[in-house]
């Protein structure tokens, strides 16, 4: 097995688990390779934990992380809040 495959492994299984077929988790990780490089514990687990608390169901999770994978590359912390935050108190 390559060092590729070692690591990118656990990120398609996890892709896989959200409702993603195969093709869609090519295309996604074609559009943002680095995707493979996210640690599943410290940033895409707690991305799609907060996701959904947000409202979303996993679907639109998984729909989301493929129209847009850059998203999971954001800092949850420094980036998706502040922004959400700043959309609801402009009342969207």
């Amino acid at each position: 097995h390559s060092r590729l495959e070692e690591t990118s492994k656990p990120v398609v299984l996890w892709l896989n688990g959200l409702g993603m077929d195969n093709s869609q988790v090519e295309k996604t990780i074609t559009k943002f390779p680095q995707l493979i490089g996210c640690r599943l514990e410290e940033n895409l687990k707690p991305t799609v934990r907060w996701l959904k608390e947000v409202g979303m169901d996993v679907s639109q999770v998984a729909k989301m992380i493929t129209t847009f994978p850059r998203l999971m590359g954001y800092s949850l912390d420094k980036n998706l809040k502040p922004k959400v935050q700043w959309l609801k108190e402009l009342g969207m």
